[in-house]
């Protein structure tokens, strides 16, 4: 592309800054707008990968088309293969009719999906056929439709890192990833910085009558040093925000306001270490830690029913003795444990195969009923901890819960 070729395309979609990374990313959209190769657009929120595929549809025989742009991360997980592909009518609660999709709807088109990363794996599959071979399915349906769609994906998150890690499928991370438009982020832009604030304090002054603003040098220095997290977008507002309450600052014999180091700084977001982001646990998200938290729950979900099963078999043994149930822990800090029932106790403590209850007699069946007395209050008095429990219990852990079992 010429200089002026470039310019012309970048006053058609009001992008501002001349970096040579920024212009590299227009020129490769629009060498590759022509094809139907699919097209992965990189970079930080805030950066405008949005004009990306805007570019590309553009400048491409689909221009004609529709065009849609899709946010997978703010459509429910629930609703976006309906969204995505449609859904007969009755397929599920709320479907009152049917529903063509947004592949359906763009055939011929192109379809821009951002924050592709945010696709469920189910859904990443479905995608995987339409790239391969146009085809998909309607929710709550078996016919298989095709359509002819381009599809152009964005991403603020590293995909190959999220495919190391499962989150997301190899083979469409590679499929997506034909070409790659990486869009610099503003601090990487440094020499578009103060020209992107000019412009838009500018806009914002030309449509509400307030007074142009116009930065010191070393306001100006301040500017470039900021670092930008939210790049393009918060420096907009940034700019509007400057532009709507310091406007009254006239400068003596001139309609513009001038703003120095003084007064911008109280528009910079301060850096300081404890309001920065907290860097997230390596361990989160991982297998390992996901099935370490479901047996923990599993293990939490069986020791409430044990805990409600020996209360039953407590009542119900108390009630055949004439006595009211007793299960609440007593007063005092120790459980007082008899005699016999600690001796009952300790033979339990021996090899698995050879704990058997007696079931003999009816003062057989009391000790047993003791037993299962005693473990349940003991659990409730440690908050359901069995290894608290079999601790004060003189037991092992192991122990305690094969009891347990052999109550039911």
């Amino acid at each position: 592309m010429t200089i002026q070729e470039l310019q012309n395309l970048k006053n058609k979609y009001d992008i501002i800054g001349n970096d040579p990374a920024l212009n590299r990313a227009l020129e490769v959209a629009v060498t590759v707008a022509p094809t139907d190769i699919t097209v992965l657009v990189t970079g930080e929120s805030g950066v405008g990968k949005e004009n990306i595929p805007r570019i590309i549809h553009q400048n491409s025989a689909r221009k004609r088309g529709k065009y849609f742009a899709i946010n997978c991360g703010a459509i429910p997980e629930g609703t976006i293969d309906s969204e995505l592909f449609g859904h007969e009518k009755g397929s599920f609660t709320g479907a009152h009719e049917m529903r063509r999709g947004y592949f359906e709807e763009a055939d011929g088109g192109t379809i821009f999906l951002d924050e592709i990363g945010e696709l469920p794996m189910a859904s990443q599959a479905k995608l995987l056929r339409v790239l391969q071979t146009g085809e998909f399915i309607r929710v709550g349906s078996s016919k298989v439709l095709k359509t002819d769609v381009r599809v152009i994906a964005a991403t603020n998150i590293n995909l190959f890192h999220a495919v190391s890690k499962g989150r997301f499928r190899e083979d469409l991370y590679y499929r997506l990833n034909a070409v790659n438009i990486i869009m610099p982020s503003l601090r990487e832009r440094a020499g578009d910085i103060n020209v992107l604030f000019r412009k838009f304090a500018s806009d914002f002054s030309a449509k509400y009558g307030y007074s142009k603003v116009s930065l010191t040098e070393d306001a100006s220095i301040l500017l470039k040093k900021y670092r930008w997290p939210g790049n393009i977008r918060q420096l907009k507002n940034i700019a509007e925000t400057v532009s709507a309450l310091e406007s009254g600052r006239m400068a003596p014999g001139s309609d513009k306001c001038v703003i120095d180091v003084d007064v911008l700084s109280k528009y910079i977001p301060r850096e300081e270490p404890n309001l920065l982001p907290v860097m997230p646990d390596s361990r989160q998200d991982t297998p390992e830690n996901a099935a370490e938290r479901e047996a923990i729950i599993r293990s939490i979900f069986q020791l409430k029913q044990d805990v409600e099963y020996l209360k039953k078999i407590i009542a119900d043994a108390g009630l055949a003795r004439g006595n009211a149930p007793a299960i609440a822990p007593p007063e005092s800090s120790q459980v007082p444990v008899s005699q016999e029932v600690a001796q009952d106790l300790y033979d339990y403590d021996e090899d698995p195969e050879d704990q058997e209850y007696d079931v003999q007699e009816t003062e057989d069946m009391s000790i047993k009923a003791s037993n299962m007395e005693l473990i349940a209050k003991v659990l409730a008095k440690h908050g359901g901890n069995r290894k608290a429990a079999a601790a004060e219990l003189g037991i092992s852990e192991r122990t305690l819960y094969r009891k347990i079992k052999n109550m039911k």
